[in-house]
């Protein structure tokens, strides 16, 4: 079992690395389509990448899916839309520095609500980890000390929605086909996009934008590596390791979006910037630190 938590860590942690390495395509892509149609253009696309790998790679799973799979795969798509749609609300009324470090704030209420939701115990070790890697997004994120806006709580329910998403998976993830989950969730993620683009945006975009190079180059790698393969890999590995532990391990992702910024983009990184990434590390190593011994046979640890 603790080789199965180690791949399923070493795993999740590349999922980090592949969000936060397309962060500054996504941002490029922003510049030629609105967030709503990106998203719905780019969730859909990784569904339908998702559907042919299942009819070719998962044919014994694939079948229709029950009520529960269905009801599961949605709730877990609500979760994602709404941190994905108020991340970008909030983005409109607080600053980037400021919206980074709140959506990171997922680290603290992942143990919380898991401790309610889940009855999941969290170790000692996994506090501190939690600790100093809340510390780290800090330094590396939060230059921004202005006053509490709006935008910083619409970016709070943002970072609850990535929580639940993670609890979620965990609940979800041992009693249901991995691939038909994600197939259900990121469909429901790309179509409650389009809805929401028709009603907030009127769908309105120059066709020639859309086909610009780096635009379509955009949503071919973040549709197929970034969403489709990314939540398949969570939704499969979450059922090895804790809430908490994938918390930590997510945070890794603005480090590698720090570091993509620095090497391809000329990005400056600042000397508390680089503490607050060894900080993230230590706090991801910290929370790895006692679970070697301490994992069950569910693979987390409970009251």
């Amino acid at each position: 079992m603790w080789q199965s938590t180690k791949t399923a860590d070493f795993s999740l942690l590349l999922v980090a690395f592949i969000w936060g390495t397309t962060f500054v395509l996504v941002q490029n892509a922003l510049q030629s389509l609105s967030a709503f149609s990106f998203n719905g253009i780019r969730f859909l696309i990784a569904a339908f990448f998702l559907t042919i790998m299942a009819i070719i790679f998962y044919r014994k799973q694939w079948e229709r899916p029950t009520k529960r799979t269905l009801m599961a795969g949605i709730l877990l798509g609500l979760c994602l839309f709404i941190a994905y749609t108020f991340q970008t609300i909030g983005l409109h009324y607080t600053s980037s520095s400021k919206a980074g470090f709140i959506t990171g704030l997922s680290v603290i209420l992942v143990p919380i609500l898991s401790l309610f939701i889940l009855n999941i115990k969290i170790t000692r070790y996994a506090v501190i980890g939690v600790f100093v890697a809340t510390l780290g997004l800090y330094l590396l994120t939060a230059q921004d000390i202005s006053a509490f806006n709006k935008g910083d709580g619409f970016v709070f329910i943002c970072a609850l929605g990535f929580a639940l998403h993670i609890i979620l998976t965990n609940l979800f993830a041992q009693a249901h086909s991995a691939i038909i989950l994600t197939i259900i969730q990121v469909t429901t993620v790309g179509l409650l996009s389009i809805l929401s683009g028709f009603f907030y945006e009127g769908w309105s975009y120059d066709s020639e934008l859309l086909f610009r190079q780096e635009v379509i180059f955009a949503l071919l790698i973040t549709s197929i590596l970034a969403t489709g393969l990314a939540f398949l890999a969570q939704t499969h590995f979450q059922q090895f390791t804790s809430p908490t532990r994938v918390a930590v391990i997510f945070a890794m992702e603005p480090v590698f979006a720090a570091l993509t910024g620095y090497i391809f983009a000329g990005d400056r990184l600042s000397i508390i910037a680089i503490f607050g990434c060894l900080f993230i590390l230590l706090g991801m190593i910290l929370a790895e630190w006692p679970q070697k011994e301490r994992f069950t046979e569910n693979s987390i640890e409970k009251k």
